[in-house]
């Protein structure tokens, strides 16, 4: 029998997620996946690393999901170091894999794409496998390397056919990523379900803003999110500068919140610019913090560059202004529209200038700011409500157990 038996006395089945590029419940996404599973009967295992200053225990029960931990040290040094990184996630994972036991589905989300390996090993124990992609890796090799097509870049490309090859079940987090599992991957658009990415309304609602967090200042400005070498820091940071240096504005300040490999750097990048005195770099903060950050913000930004990757990928932290109310100020991308809509102004992609000037726009208008993050919050608790990514990821295991898909078949892409 796998697992406990349930209020009828069928065994409830098992799942095991792995993930590898962040901790869990940190990685929200993953989390609610989590929960989804558990609300629908499942005993929910994951396999993750260990966080820094959080999610730092080896084991864990949280919410009635098991997580099993490994130490990781982030990689540094370019791909040779990410070589070492990947190489020891995956002796972690299978070392846990084999503890967790038998499992019904092994649910596997990239990056990297090398998490196929133990799946396929838990596929011949008798497992199916639901692979959900969570970046595309050829582009984000492409986005955060700017190596070219070279030999790497082949190599990652032929890692995410195999990947695809080996999975019972594809879940996409926008259409987007959809498109490219049928072009690329060979699959049929009704066999890739689109789970998006969404906020906790429950946990992530606006509180009282704190004008103390503004310094002074009459404007709050924010940035959440990651700090890597695609993310756009650089770019937030550099309009900011012609906010001030080319439109005359200094009734802001500016928050970002985050952490990631090229934290120090923009640290050093804000000092160089002359922004050190109204630009704040809070590090990872705990979520009551994030909330207080968020509900007080003016404007927030999402400076996500248009490269291979950002053009064609949703931005939770677009999604958790969304849901605070919060205007934002974005380049022009093609998810970023299909995510927030009129909650969104949209400067020409990679034009600091007129990212800058649409900053300026609505701080100096409070009536649309307030429109523009009702909409956001009406699309969220709309459209891209949880709710309906809930249906299509246990439609999509329901379609995994039911032996749905190519890969219980063996056969290759189709064409």
């Amino acid at each position: 029998m796998r697992g406990d038996e349930t209020g009828g006395g069928r065994p409830r089945r098992r799942a095991l997620i792995l993930v590898e590029n962040l901790s869990v419940p940190f990685d929200r996404r993953v989390w609610q996946e989590c929960l989804t599973l558990r609300d629908a009967g499942w005993e929910v295992h994951v396999i993750c690393p260990a966080g820094g200053k959080r999610d730092t225990e080896r084991e864990a029960v949280i919410d009635g999901v098991r997580i099993h931990r490994y130490p990781l040290r982030a990689a540094t040094g370019g791909p040779a170091g990410y070589l070492r990184e990947y190489g020891s996630a995956l002796w972690h994972t299978v070392r846990l894999a084999r503890k967790v036991g038998p499992i019904d589905v092994v649910h596997a989300c990239n990056p990297p794409d090398l998490l196929f390996l133990p799946a396929r090993w838990l596929k011949r124990r008798g497992a199916r496998f639901v692979f959900d992609q969570h970046d595309l890796v050829p582009e984000l090799y492409l986005s955060r390397f700017d190596r070219g097509k070279d030999l790497l870049y082949r190599a990652v490309c032929g890692l995410e056919r195999m990947t695809y090859r080996a999975a019972d079940v594809v879940l996409a987090t926008n259409e987007s990523y959809r498109d490219v599992a049928v072009r690329r991957g060979g699959w049929r658009a009704e066999d890739v379900f689109v789970v998006r990415s969404a906020p906790d309304t429950e946990r992530f609602r606006p509180v009282p803003p704190e004008p103390e967090l503004k310094r002074g200042k009459p404007h709050l400005l924010c940035y959440l999110g990651v700090m890597g070498p695609q993310d756009g820091v650089d770019y937030a940071l550099r309009a900011l500068a012609r906010l001030r240096d080319e439109l005359g504005r200094t009734d802001w300040h500016a928050v970002f919140v985050g952490g990631g490999d090229t934290f120090d750097a923009m640290v050093e990048l804000s000092r160089r610019l002359g922004l050190a005195d109204r630009v704040e770099f809070t590090g990872r903060v705990p979520d009551e913090d994030l909330v207080r950050y968020l509900s007080t913000a003016d404007v927030c930004l999402s400076p996500d560059p248009r490269n291979p990757l950002n053009d064609v990928s949703t931005m939770n932290k677009v999604l958790e202004y969304m849901v605070m109310g919060r205007p934002i100020v974005s380049f022009d991308l093609r998810e970023a529209r299909v995510s927030a809509g009129d909650a969104a102004l949209y400067a020409p992609a990679n034009d600091e200038s007129e990212f800058a000037r649409l900053v300026a726009l609505l701080l100096d208008d409070p009536e649309k700011r307030a429109l523009m993050g009702k909409a956001g919050q009406e699309r969220i608790g709309g459209p891209l409500a949880w709710r309906n990514s809930q249906r299509a990821l246990l439609d999509a295991y329901a379609a995994a157990l039911s032996g749905g898909g190519r890969g219980r078949a063996g056969t290759g892409p189709r064409r």
